[in-house]
């Protein structure tokens, strides 16, 4: 367990009060101060407090505005800060803060350009720790890719792109807590895009195709990261085929038809006899 030594304190009774009772606002005074502590708590290495009733107030906080717009933005700063964290928790949290910002419609190209740089290059992609509880930087990454993905200030090919880099760097862990489901539902978001022409909606295929015809090549078994791409690809043709909720509502994706012939000529890559 990482030393919690010189952290500032967290108030782990007032959060659980708050939580039991609704998640009332504060006073306007008090805003700024509470919401910094639970930004550290949202880095602690305790998960009974990064992945506990702080979570769920400042989530609600930020849906009723309590949080407001120029807090919002400081907060979402300070996330995209952390994606250069040296804590994993620390690094895989910071997403999912950064959902509940981008998904109010706040955005700041800073923070994209940090998820950028931090998506594909992470190389701890365990999905729980015994003693750090849930980390999912894929899930959490893909979260936050598919609401940048739906914001009408981010281009949608860069976010298709950017799934396929994370699909193709070499990686020994296998998805096994639903990282594949997760990482094909940000992918169909974004291709809800309707400004995406259908050579878009495809063309990110290519370095997926490219990356597995390569390494079939003289290789005994399929690497983590192929199984891993195989499955995301494999969920991703399901939500083309039945739409993707966004808002809790069904949405179609605009090319699912061609989407699905690509997907099938790429996936014939791995189907393919010895």
């Amino acid at each position: 367990m990482t030393k919690t030594d010189d952290r500032p304190p967290i108030d782990a009774a007032r959060w659980l009060y708050l939580y039991e009772n609704d998640c009332p606002a504060p006073a306007a005074a008090e805003l700024p101060a509470l919401a910094s502590e639970l930004a550290e708590a949202l880095r602690h290495p305790d998960p009974d407090i990064r992945d506990g009733a702080p979570y769920v107030v400042l989530r609600t906080w930020i849906q009723r505005d309590v949080i407001d717009k120029p807090l919002r933005a400081r907060l979402g700063t300070v996330m995209a800060d952390r994606f250069g964290d040296p804590e994993i928790q620390a690094r895989t949290f910071a997403p999912l803060v950064l959902d509940m910002i981008v998904g109010r419609g706040d955005f700041d190209p800073a923070w994209l350009a940090a998820f950028r740089r931090w998506f594909p290059a992470e190389t701890d992609l365990r999905g729980y720790d015994p003693e750090l509880g849930w980390l999912h930087a894929v899930a959490h990454g893909a979260d936050l890719l598919g609401t940048f993905g739906l914001h009408r200030e981010v281009d949608p090919k860069e976010m298709l792109a950017l799934a396929a880099e994370r699909l193709v760097v070499p990686s020994d862990e296998l998805f096994a807590q639903q990282e594949d489901d997760r990482l094909a539902q940000g992918v169909a978001r974004t291709l809800t895009r309707p400004e995406l022409s259908e050579a878009e909606a495809v063309g990110w295929l290519d370095a997926i195709e490219k990356d597995w015809a390569a390494g079939r090549r003289g290789a005994p078994t399929v690497a983590a990261h192929t199984s891993n791409a195989m499955r995301t690809l494999r969920m991703l043709y399901l939500l083309a085929d039945t739409g993707v909720l966004i808002g809790g509502a069904p949405a179609r994706l605009p090319h699912a038809e061609a989407l699905k012939r690509r997907l099938t000529e790429v996936l014939a890559l791995v189907f393919q006899a010895e």
